[in-house]
């Protein structure tokens, strides 16, 4: 693949089981540039958030993973690499036509189903971020998945047409320095703005479900460790970690 325009390495291998895992590897062995990336037409196992897996018919999708070094951000503020990747993919789905939502807290959706998934590693070196590894998978002009794959979508579904995934790789990993060195700046506020108006299920009161059964509430903000701010009708809010809430509506 032929990625025009940036200084950075670009590694293409044919297949891969994981590019975060070939990444994590290559980083450990040598000292790799900031913005490297892995990427391959042929993800094989490719894995998201906790575990959950991520299914890619080869030739078809954008599986990259990229590295980044923000030692100038606060591990406690971690969460900000999640925002400005969701950010970025967000604003490359929307420059081919489509509405994406970033649903908390590491999808990307479209009319309602996942396009994109993220799957953000971190690397700290005492009270430092030394590195983070974003592996991304965009489902771009593949027309059918397994039953067991959720509820997934691709930009070939929605639009009815295929895109040029090399074209759309390129205008990635554009949006994702710009919105990198947006967070580099210390622009927290324009990041924080721009995320929670992209945000699946905001405003409004919908049906959530937690361990005390189900609920509606409203989004009421997104903490900087990550942590899930619902309100719900009796306006009391409620915090939650990964895993611990499901959107229900």
């Amino acid at each position: 693949m032929k990625l025009s325009g940036y200084s950075f390495p670009v590694f293409f291998f044919k297949s891969l089981d994981s590019t975060n895992k070939r990444l994590k590897e290559m980083f450990g062995k040598q000292d790799l540039e900031e913005f490297s990336v892995v990427t391959t037409p042929d993800q094989t196992a490719g894995k998201g958030q906790t575990g959950n897996t991520w299914e890619s018919e080869k030739g078809k999708n954008i599986t990259l993973s990229i590295l980044l070094k923000p030692v100038f951000l606060n591990p406690e503020k971690q969460f900000y690499i999640s925002k400005t990747v969701s950010l970025a993919i967000a604003g490359t789905l929307e420059n081919i036509g489509l509405q994406p939502e970033i649903k908390w807290p590491n999808d990307i959706f479209v009319s309602g189903k996942k396009i994109s998934g993220i799957l953000i590693e971190n690397l700290l070196t005492g009270n430092s971020l030394t590195a983070s590894v974003a592996g991304i998978g965009i489902n771009v002009n593949q027309e059918r998945f397994s039953p067991e794959a959720g509820n997934p979508v691709s930009a070939r579904n929605i639009l009815g047409k295929e895109t040029d995934i090399e074209n759309l790789t390129n205008d990635l990993l554009s949006q994702l320095t710009g919105w990198y060195e947006t967070l580099r700046s210390g622009s927290f506020e324009k990041i924080d703005s721009a995320y929670l108006k992209s945000l699946y299920h905001a405003p409004g009161f919908f049906r959530y479900k937690d361990d005390s059964g189900i609920f509606h509430a409203e989004i009421a903000g997104i903490e900087p460790s990550g942590v899930l701010i619902l309100k719900d009708t009796a306006g009391e809010k409620r915090k939650y970690a990964f895993k611990e809430v499901e959107f229900l509506d």
